[in-house]
């Protein structure tokens, strides 16, 4: 199923332009033909093009379906963007596809990268969304400072994954089906030694993904999965 991304539906009845010139010039759909639409907040759309114009294409809707909830828990990464923007993109990708509510960029002491195009990413996350027919688009807060981040509120569990040894349980040991889930992801530096006990003092519980050395974006796909799994 093709599917176009249409935030604004109810307020303006056409497509956006980069997604009215797919449809139109590379699709070649015309006036009359039926396009399958969401707006990223939970809902699929049946719709009919009324006017096939690559820069203003309007539609109009003939059903609204709205999609269930796809998981029983809401799951929050925020991980410090990688120095290659490659494997920060790869990772928001993977993660759209597999499922996942929100994602922050963590600035932090030893980050690589310290600034982030968001409007490059969230172009990631809408063509994932799309590509495996979710209805709902993930929350993308840009470069958010570590220490500021930490004090926010969360109504759930809240982890961070470090490589500092010492005895730190799997997260699949700590994390229960159905619980609401935060976890921090540090840059290849790993957190700081002041980071990791800020964490610990907010409540944070220090967790390990396996015996392996991950990369930052490997090390939270893999956390992603891993919670994915557990309510399976």
């Amino acid at each position: 199923m093709q599917l176009f991304y249409t935030p604004d539906i109810h307020s303006n009845p056409e497509l956006p332009e980069d997604e009215a010139r797919h449809c139109i010039r590379v699709l070649r759909l015309g006036e009359g033909e039926e396009i399958n639409l969401t707006d990223g907040k939970g809902s699929f759309y049946k719709a009919i093009i009324e006017q096939a114009n690559p820069k203003h294409c309007l539609i109009s809707i003939k059903e609204t379906i709205q999609q269930p909830a796809l998981w029983p828990f809401q799951l929050h990464i925020a991980v410090a963007p990688t120095k290659n923007i490659d494997r920060m993109e790869w990772f928001a990708e993977k993660a759209t596809e597999i499922g996942i509510d929100a994602i922050t960029c963590l600035n932090c002491r030893y980050s690589e990268r310290k600034e982030l195009k968001k409007e490059r990413v969230e172009k990631i996350l809408i063509s994932a969304m799309k590509q495996s027919l979710k209805a709902t688009l993930p929350k993308l807060t840009g470069m958010t400072d570590f220490k500021a981040f930490i004090k926010q509120p969360f109504e759930g569990k809240k982890f961070i994954a470090h490589c500092e040894e010492g005895e730190k349980p799997l997260l699949k040991q700590v994390c229960q089906p159905g619980d609401n889930v935060l976890i921090l992801i540090g840059p290849e530096g790993d957190f700081s030694p002041e980071e990791i006990k800020l964490a610990n003092e907010a409540g944070f519980t220090a967790i390990s993904l396996g015996e392996s050395r991950l990369r930052t974006e490997t090390a939270a796909l893999v956390a992603c999965q891993t919670v994915h799994f557990i309510n399976q």
